[in-house]
């Protein structure tokens, strides 16, 4: 096999591997994750804790880091951007919740997983992880705030 051939069949793999787990993991089925960002209390806490664990690879007006897209020379795809540009708003809030806590490689059940973002569970708690995505959620346009609420309504079906 070529190798560009087996470098894009390895990506689709992975992309498709990444699709199914975002779109069939569960978070604690007695725990719903709801964002909150018309909370302004818990949308301050999410901006203070963003500024210190989460701005210097996504931004600090969550802008990402430059060609997001693409992999990088070692093989690991830089920070994406948290505005309205990126694919954030595209996960359910518990999906979110997942990735920031216990990381993508975990929710791919592939612990070699190629990722630069680590997991936050030992770094944060439940209640700032949800602080730090409403603050992101705050962010967003209206009409990608609703577009996601629709995703989170559909996740919840």
């Amino acid at each position: 096999m070529k190798p560009n051939l087996k470098f894009v069949l390895t990506a689709v793999l992975i992309a498709a591997a990444a699709f199914v787990a975002f779109y069939s993991w569960q978070s604690d089925p007695d725990q719903t994750i709801v964002l909150q960002p018309a909370n302004l209390a818990t949308v301050q806490q999410g901006r203070e804790n963003y500024s210190e664990h989460c701005a210097s690879c996504h931004g600090v007006n969550l802008e990402g880091q430059p060609n997001w897209r693409q992999r990088d020379q070692d093989g690991y795809l830089p920070a994406p951007p948290h505005d309205a540009s990126g694919h954030t708003w595209h996960h359910s809030d518990g999906q979110l919740f997942a990735l920031t806590k216990i990381g993508l490689g975990a929710m791919l059940g592939n612990k070699n997983f190629k990722t630069r973002m680590p997991a936050y569970k030992d770094v944060l708690t439940d209640d700032q992880i949800i602080a730090v995505l409403s603050y992101i959620k705050s962010t967003w346009p209206a009409d990608i705030r609703a577009r996601h609420n629709q995703i989170n309504a559909a996740q919840r079906q």
